[in-house]
């Protein structure tokens, strides 16, 4: 996809205007979500739609009882089942997906073909061939597809963001990404979703999508992918991987590197990219890429950036910034007409795209690894 496409949405706006429908958007009143998904990352969602003030929380829907989720919070209709929520007569006009990796594509698919707009928490899916019928199905019934990645927000991000699209670094000769977090048993606990094949999909689509979203948003596809895998410590509770070196060449010019890990011990290390140009080098670091640790440009003077919002806290681990209000801001927006997606279905399918192809490189013996059952599929991410 060409870099001045990118970020744009499917359906581009003009004023009030779609012009891919002609139709005028006449959101006016709030605009009324629905939560699939009740764990740490779908109370984010519940809470940020909450504080906004456009907005109006109506549901919520989890497969475990109420009682157990901690939602005392939320005086809102509950639902042990999307089925139960679609088949209600309450007014949705978007509903955020915040459960378990795997069901991500079938309850897109679910929403849309009940006419609504879907949020969906990375990744979209765990195929490129299930992201592209999402994609399919929206623009069958003119719906929006919203994809969560939300680092994009982060002011380092926007700042390297438009730095290379000034032209001030010139030709970009390699770039690092580095991606070394703590996932241990505190995690990984018996009976979760996590570490499972077929539901989480694996490290880099659990924990590390955000950055390779990053990655993508700056420079493109990737090509001519080699990839090595290990797992240093994670054998008796996942069934993939936990650590990887990966080379690439960019799509423009240039080549890469991804080196990643969740095999630290005890806490996350850092997530890193390192940007070597013709006219000089950046280096943006910090446990989730939230401070600017290197910049020396020729001609250049590194402005003030405001303060990153820090990683989502769950206590036993954390994750990404917590930048999901600007993800709540951006649907409204859209739905209003006043702007595009933030990070639309094919940004997300593209995303799924470099790590089912990343992940194509292992030898057979990751692929006939012993699988993990999970009986816990209804909490999130």
């Amino acid at each position: 996809m060409p870099r001045e496409q990118r970020g744009l949405s499917i359906e581009r706006w003009n004023g009030k205007q779609n012009i891919l429908t002609g139709k005028t958007s006449t959101m006016s009143k709030r605009i009324k979500f629905a939560v699939v998904g009740c764990g740490h990352i779908g109370k984010r969602h519940a809470e940020m739609i909450k504080r906004n003030p456009e907005t109006e929380l109506v549901a919520l829907v989890d497969v475990l009882p109420k009682e157990k989720l901690n939602l005392s919070d939320y005086d809102v209709s509950f639902f042990n089942s999307l089925d139960e929520l679609l088949g209600s007569e309450i007014e949705i006009d978007v509903v955020n997906i915040a459960t378990p990796n795997g069901f991500h594509a079938q309850q897109a698919l679910k929403c849309l073909a009940a006419k609504k707009h879907v949020v969906i928490e990375k990744p979209i899916a765990l195929t490129k061939a299930d992201a592209e019928k999402v994609i399919h199905h929206s623009l069958l019934i003119h719906k929006h597809v919203f994809a969560v990645m939300q680092n994009r927000f982060s002011p380092p991000s926007v700042w390297v963001k438009e730095l290379i699209e000034s032209g001030k670094l010139g030709k970009i000769f390699m770039v690092q990404l580095n991606c070394y977090w703590n996932r241990d048993e505190r995690y990984y606990v018996p009976n979760s979703w996590h570490g499972t094949q077929d539901l989480d999909g694996g490290t880099l689509y659990t924990q590390f999508s955000h950055f390779i979203d990053i990655l993508y948003w700056l420079f493109g596809d990737i090509h001519n992918i080699q990839a090595r895998f290990a797992d240093n410590n994670h054998e008796q509770t996942t069934d993939f991987e936990d650590s990887g070196f990966v080379t690439f060449d960019l799509e423009e010019n240039g080549m890469g590197s991804l080196s990643y890990s969740t095999s630290i011990w005890d806490k996350n290390l850092e997530s890193s990219m390192t940007i070597i140009a013709e006219n000089g080098s950046v280096k943006i670091g910090g446990q989730y890429m939230d401070k600017v640790e290197y910049c020396h440009i020729k001609d250049y003077t590194m402005p003030d950036l405001a303060a990153t919002n820090p990683g989502n806290d769950y206590g036993a681990y954390k994750g990404s910034a917590a930048n999901h209000h600007y993800i709540i801001e951006n649907v409204v927006n859209v739905l209003n007409g006043t702007t595009s997606i933030t990070t639309n279905s094919l940004e997300g399918m593209k995303v799924v795209d470099i790590i089912e192809r990343i992940y194509q490189q292992k030898p057979e013996k990751w692929k006939s690894k012993t699988q993990r059952s999970s009986s816990l599929a209804g909490q999130d991410s």
